[in-house]
C-alpha cells in the first residue's frame, strides 16, 4: 500500500505501531518522516489528514473509532470490521463526525470494475441469472498465523471470502437468503466455506455462488451470466486484468487491462478518498457505507452457519 501511494500523488507522512522500534523500522524502510510508538500519537498528529487502518481485523473497530474521534478521515482495510455490529458502530461515528470513511475494498475503485459497472448499467448481459466468485488460497498456519487465530478474527471468510461476497453485492445487491456449508480449522475458525445466495430485490431470478478456503489454491475467478451474455474475470478477479464479454453464440470481445498494474492499483482507493474529502463528501458512491454493513451482515450469516463465532460474538 505504501509503495502504491508513493508512486501516486499521495504522501505518506507518518506511521504508527504499538512499538516505537517497529514504527521507526517501517518508516526508515519506506522513507516516511514520522514514526509513532502508539496509535494515539499518530492520530494526534496535525499533519495527518487520513488514517489507513491496516491491522488485523480484530483491531479495525477500535482503531477506526480512534481516528474518527480525532477528526481524521479513515480508510479501513477489508474486511471492514469483525462483524456487522462493529461496522454499524464505526459508520455511525463517521457520519456523526462528518469525516470520510471507506472500506479499502480496492477493486471497487479501480478501472477493471468500472468497465464491469458500465456493462451492467448498459444492460449488456440482459437479465442476470447467475453470478459466481471464488477466492481460495493455500495459506497454512505456519505462513500466516493471524489467519488461523480466533482472537485476531482469523478464518477464510474475513480475509479471502470478503472479495467474492463483495463482488456478489456489487453485481446483485444484498441477498435475503444465504445457505452455507463448510469446515473449521483445529482452532475453530472457518477453513472452507461454500455458499448459495438468492432473494436479490432487483434480480429475483438470480442465484449467486461463493467459495473460499485457506486450504487450497484456486483460479480466483468470477463470472456473471445473463440472458444476453456473460462477463468473465480471470486471474485474480479482484486485481487488475482484462474483462471478457462472451455472447451466447460463443463470440467474445475483451477489454484489455487498463490503468495501474498489480498492487499499484491500490492507489485508486486513496485517490478516490482524497477526492471525496476535497469535495466535502463523507462517503463513496462506489461503495456506500450501508453496503459495507450489508456485506458484513452476509459474512456474519455465512460464518455463523459453518460454526465460526469469534470471541465475544
Amino acid at each position: 500500500m505504501v509503495s502504491a501511494l508513493q508512486r501516486s500523488s499521495q504522501k505518506v507522512v507518518a506511521v504508527g505501531s504499538r512499538s516505537a522500534e517497529r514504527a521507526r523500522e517501517f518508516a526508515d524502510a519506506y522513507g516516511i518522516e514520522r514514526a509513532y510508538g502508539s496509535y494515539d500519537a499518530l492520530v494526534s498528529d496535525p499533519g495527518v489528514d487520513v488514517v489507513y487502518v491496516a491491522s488485523p481485523h480484530s483491531e479495525h473497530r477500535a482503531q477506526a473509532l480512534l481516528a474518527i474521534a480525532a477528526g481524521k478521515h479513515v480508510l479501513v482495510e477489508k474486511a471492514f470490521t469483525r462483524n456487522a455490529a462493529e461496522a454499524r458502530e464505526v459508520v455511525a461515528a463517521a457520519r456523526a463526525a462528518k469525516v470520510v470513511c471507506m472500506e479499502a475494498m480496492w477493486p471497487r475503485y479501480a478501472p477493471r470494475y468500472d468497465i464491469v459497472r458500465q456493462l451492467l448499467a448498459d444492460g449488456a448481459l440482459g437479465d442476470i441469472v447467475s453470478v459466481h466468485a471464488d477466492h481460495s488460497q493455500l495459506i497454512p498456519e505456519s505462513r500466516a498465523p493471524r489467519l488461523h487465530d480466533p482472537d485476531l478474527a482469523g478464518g477464510a471468510m474475513l480475509d479471502l471470502g470478503v472479495y467474492p461476497v463483495s463482488f456478489v453485492s456489487f453485481v446483485l445487491g444484498a441477498p435475503s437468503v444465504v445457505k452455507a456449508v463448510g469446515t473449521l480449522t483445529h482452532r475453530g475458525v472457518d477453513s472452507t466455506v461454500s455458499a448459495v445466495a438468492t432473494g436479490f430485490a432487483d434480480h429475483p431470478q438470480a442465484v449467486a455462488t461463493i467459495t473460499t478456503t485457506l486450504a487450497a489454491a484456486s483460479g480466483v475467478t468470477a463470472m456473471i451470466a445473463g440472458t444476453e451474455g456473460r462477463i468473465e474475470l480471470d486471474g485474480r478477479f479482484y486485481a487488475p486484468g482484462p474483462v471478457r464479454l462472451v455472447r451466447p453464440d460463443g463470440s467474445s470481445v475483451t477489454a484489455p487491462q487498463v490503468g495501474a498494474e498489480s498492487t499499484d492499483a491500490l492507489m485508486y482507493q486513496a485517490s478516490h478518498l482524497a477526492t471525496l474529502a476535497a469535495e466535502g463528501a463523507t462517503e463513496s458512491h462506489l461503495l456506500p457505507l450501508d453496503e459495507v454493513v450489508s456485506v458484513m451482515a452476509t459474512m456474519d450469516d455465512l460464518r455463523f452457519q459453518v460454526g465460526n463465532r469469534l470471541p465475544g460474538e
